[in-house]
This record gives structure tokens, C-alpha cells and sequence, in this order.
């Protein structure tokens, strides 16, 4: 079984840099040991404008059953005539897999030592698998590599050349090709969806896969359109490895909505500070920075200070509309692993804060970084967690003097936005409510984001600062509020600040008078 990388490139640029990439030289075939046979990797072309990498892996079929490695999916052994008589010397499967994982390592991390600055390089790859077994036809092939970037090739072949009738074989012709994949990330798409879409492996599934598949995953699973598929047929349908692995990831997409760091639910709450108070992660995850740093702000610092994350400018500005507007009883509506909460707790001027969220996942992820099993009796009464949905009426939510949707109405699908507008600002009806929300026209900022790609996966929508004054004016004028915007994090002279904030105040009946008399 074998694999073809190539790619192009100019005299500034060489193709030959795929011999740094992947840490082989493109003038040595070189073997490799592996538990299941022989890999070779060898240069079938090496020039500046064009390189080919071929990955070739002998298996040794014979010795693969005779250490017991011939199983099918659950581990179950194969029929004693299956196990000698197969496809795996020839097809590539989760043999190929594996062998990639342990010939290009350092390039499937992204780690070139010699050229530090050729991972994170976009450039032309067309991986070719002359065979591929896979089990949903070119149908599944498209569907799995084309929303990550991939244009798809997968032509079916033939049972038998001789006997067209026969029809086809599960076998396909993979050819992708893209221009905006790193070497990297084209690794680890093969990594993961070669074994998926053979949909068996040949060693035993423990617990450590799941490891495997969201290192491999990391930065495309968590929003690929078929992560329950991939992660069910990775971990050879072991539903108490899928379980634990879907939970993992949905902790990515919360931490991702919430521009926070990833925890684990066991460490879910931060470090206690000298002073008693829970410590402030307070990492930005969005797209263009991998440190916290804001894109675009062009704001020098000193070597010792780090940037204030744009999560945390927004929880601040969101603290001090609060403030200002007296409110002691608060709604975290959409509270997600509980942030906000977290530090409205820390400000005693906030007498009850409710934190409500869909997802059960999310209020347990909470309730561990608040503590609440441990937080004493006075303190656990100033705060609750609520399971429910905020685009239905919930008569547990009137009488607060203030509401939050912070990072919430982008994840609501646009027909479904009225539904969330009466259940906060007609039936709840607090007397201020804080929206913040994404401006789509700070986009253009952050260097990573492709353009016309929303900042997370999940978002139905993001506004520009028009479209977002024009809703909320609207809501305003239906449900009794007047309303002021403010801009949040850096402000860009041409494209406006990456978070806004509308205040929505509610208007008494004398103050309603007056402006209409007015």
C-alpha cells in the first residue's frame, strides 16, 4: 500500500522544501521498522518546480495474524482463512495510518526545526491513494474531506477489469488537492480519515485512541459536519470511547463560543489566588492569535506584559454597564462553562445571579469551576444554574433588573431570533439587558479567518455595526427600551471595534410620557 505527496513551487519558493517538511532527504530512499512490516520513503521527483513524496508500507500479512494483530473491528478475530487471505498488504487502511504517524511525526505536528518558518506555510498539495477501501462508496469520500478544504477525486474501480458487469469494488482512486491546507493539517486529515473511511482497524481500541483523535482533530473536528460518524468509526464503534470523546470536544466548541482556554471538566476550576479569589485564565482563542493577543491592534507592549484578551475586555465592559445601571439581580442567559457568573460572584454589589444555559454539559462544566459543592452557604445562595432554552418563555426569568446575552444571539438561527427577542425583552422584560455580539466587519482583522468564514463554526450569523444598531433598535421600539451602543476591544478607524455591546434600558411610564409629549 502507498501514498504519493506532491506539490509545486518557484525558484524563491522550491518544491524541494518538502524534503524540511517532512524530514526525509530527497536524495535517500529511506526504510523504517514498523510492528506490522516496512515503510519506505522515496522522492519518485525532486525538482524546484515540482516534488513528489511517496510513502510505500510492505506488510507483512503472515506475522501482522501470527502476533495477533489480525482483528476486526471490536478486536473480535477474523475468520482463520480471512486472516491470511485479505486486503490490508495492498489497500491503504489504518496500517497506512499508523505508519504515517510514526515515519513523518515531527511534520504531522508541524515542527521543522531547520526551517522554522515552513510549517505554517499554505502551499499546492495533491495527495494521491491509488486504493482506498471505503465503506459508503465516493459518496461518504466527498463528504468527509471537502469541508476541509479538499477538492475530491474518489473514482470507483472495478471488481474485475474483465467482467465490467460485476460492477464495482468498495475500493476507490483518491486524489486531493488543495491550495489552503499546510502539510500539517493535510497529515492529520489522512491520519484520522483513513482508518474512518476503511471502518476497521487492525490492533485493539483502547482508551488512549481517544487521545489519538482529538490530538490528530485538533482545529477540524470539533466543526466537521460529520464528527459523530468519524469519531464513532475511529474508535471502531465503542460507544464508552465515542461518548467520552464527543464530551471532549464539545468542551472545545464551548471553550471556542466562550474565547476561553480549553479545560477538562476534572480541572475545570482555575487556581485559587493568594487573595481567595478564583484565578483569571483570561486566554483569547480566537481566530489570528495563538497567545491572547488581539490581530490587528498594531499596540506595542512591554516584554513583561501580555494584552488584555479580548474575553476579558468584553466581561469588564459587560460588569460595568451593570454597575452603572444599579442591578443587583442578574440573568446570564446563554452562561455556557460560567465565566460571567464566576466573576459577577467576585462583586458583592450583585446580590442573585441565575446562570441559564441549553446544554447540561455546560452547567456541569459551571458548576466545577464554581465550586458550588464547596462554596459556602452564604455564597452559594447569591447564585444558581438553570438548564432551559432561551427562545421560549420561562416565567422563572421575570423580575431581574438585569439580563445578559453575551456571545449569544449569533448561535440562534436567524427565524428563530424573535422567539429569543419575546421570551427576554417582552416576557422576562429586566430592566436593562446587555447584548454583545461579534462585528463581522472586524473580520478582515484576524489574519487566520478566510474571508467570508464567521469567527466560530456555530455562528448562524454575525452583523456589521449597522445591521446590528438597526436590530436592536427595533427591539427597543417593540418591547419598551430605549438603547446605546458601545465598541469593545481595539477600535480600528475603518472597520469599527471586534466586539459591540448594546445597552437596552427599559423606559417608565412617566419617562414614556415625557417623550411623547416631547
Amino acid at each position: 500500500m502507498f501514498l504519493t505527496i506532491t506539490t509545486t513551487g518557484t525558484p524563491e519558493r522550491p518544491a524541494t522544501d518538502l524534503g524540511f517538511l517532512l524530514h526525509k532527504h530527497p536524495d535517500k530512499a529511506q526504510a523504517f521498522s514498523t510492528s506490522h512490516g516496512r515503510a519506505h520513503v522515496l522522492y519518485p521527483e525532486a525538482a524546484t518546480d515540482r516534488c513528489t513524496a511517496a510513502l510505500l508500507l510492505e506488510v507483512d500479512a503472515v506475522a501482522l495474524v501470527r502476533r495477533g494483530k489480525g482483528k476486526g473491528r471490536a478486536g473480535a478475530p477474523d475468520a482463520t482463512l480471512a486472516q491470511y487471505v485479505n486486503d490490508r498488504p495492498y489497500a491503504a487502511s489504518s496500517l497506512l495510518a499508523v505508519a504515517l504517524g510514526n515515519v513523518f511525526s515531527s511534520a504531522m505536528r508541524g515542527v521543522c526545526a531547520a526551517r522554522p518558518e515552513l510549517p505554517s506555510r499554505v502551499r499546492p498539495l495533491r495527495i494521491e491513494v491509488p486504493a482506498l477501501p471505503a465503506r459508503g462508496g465516493p459518496a461518504l469520500v466527498h463528504r468527509l474531506f471537502e469541508p476541509l478544504g479538499w477538492r475530491v477525486t474518489a473514482e470507483p474501480i472495478a471488481l474485475d477489469g474483465e467482467f465490467p458487469e460485476w460492477g464495482d469494488s468498495r475500493y476507490v482512486r483518491l486524489v486531493l488537492e488543495s491550495e489552503s491546507v499546510t502539510l500539517a493539517q493535510a497529515l492529520r486529515h489522512l491520519y484520522v480519515l483513513l482508518p474512518v473511511l476503511d471502518d476497521a482497524k487492525h490492533y485493539w481500541v483502547s482508551s488512549d485512541e481517544v487521545d489519538k483523535l482529538l490530538r490528530a482533530g485538533e482545529g477540524w473536528l470539533p466543526e466537521h459536519p460529520e464528527q459523530k460518524l468519524i469519531t464513532s468509526r475511529y474508535l471502531s464503534r465503542r460507544w464508552s470511547l465515542t461518548r467520552q470523546a464527543l464530551e471532549r470536544l464539545e468542551l472545545v466548541r464551548l471553550a471556542e463560543a466562550d474565547d476561553s482556554e480549553v479545560e477538562e471538566i476534572d480541572n475545570a476550576v482555575p487556581a485559587e489566588t493568594e487573595t481567595g479569589t478564583d484565578a483569571e485564565t483570561g486566554t483569547e482563542t480566537g481566530p489570528g492569535t495563538e497567545t491572547g493577543t488581539e490581530a490587528g491592534t498594531g499596540t506595542e507592549t512591554e516584554a513583561d506584559e501580555k494584552p488584555t484578551p479580548l474575553a476579558v475586555q468584553r466581561r469588564d465592559a459587560i460588569l460595568a454597564a451593570l454597575q452603572e445601571a444599579g442591578a443587583a439581580r442578574v440573568l446570564d442567559l446563554g452562561c455556557g462553562q460560567g465565566q460571567l457568573v464566576q466573576a459577577l460572584l467576585k462583586d458583592v454589589r450583585f446580590t442573585e445571579i441565575v446562570g441559564v444555559d441549553v446544554s447540561v454539559r455546560a452547567l456541569t462544566i459551571a458548576s466545577r469551576r464554581l465550586r458550588l459543592d464547596r462554596m459556602g452557604e452564604r455564597q452559594a445562595a447569591r447564585v444558581e444554574l438553570r438548564q432551559g432554552s432561551l427562545v421560549y418563555t420561562d416565567k422563572r426569568l421575570k423580575g431581574y433588573d438585569a439580563a445578559v446575552l453575551s456571545e449569544v444571539v449569533e448561535h440562534v438561527d436567524l427565524p428563530r431570533l424573535p422567539a429569543l427577542e419575546y421570551a427576554v425583552f417582552g416576557a422576562a422584560h429586566p430592566r436593562t439587558v446587555v447584548v454583545t455580539t461579534p462585528n463581522v466587519e472586524y473580520n478582515v482583522r484576524w489574519e487566520s479567518l478566510p474571508a467570508g468564514h464567521v469567527r466560530h463554526g456555530d455562528h448562524r450569523f454575525e452583523w456589521t455595526r449597522e445591521e446590528f444598531r438597526a436590530w436592536a433598535g427595533a427591539v427597543a421600539e417593540r418591547h419598551g427600551y430605549g438603547v446605546r451602543f458601545e465598541a469593545v476591544g481595539p477600535e480600528d478607524p475603518e472597520v469599527g471595534a471586534p466586539t459591540q455591546m448594546a445597552v437596552f434600558t427599559a423606559v417608565t411610564t412617566t419617562t414614556a410620557k415625557e417623550a411623547k409629549a416631547a
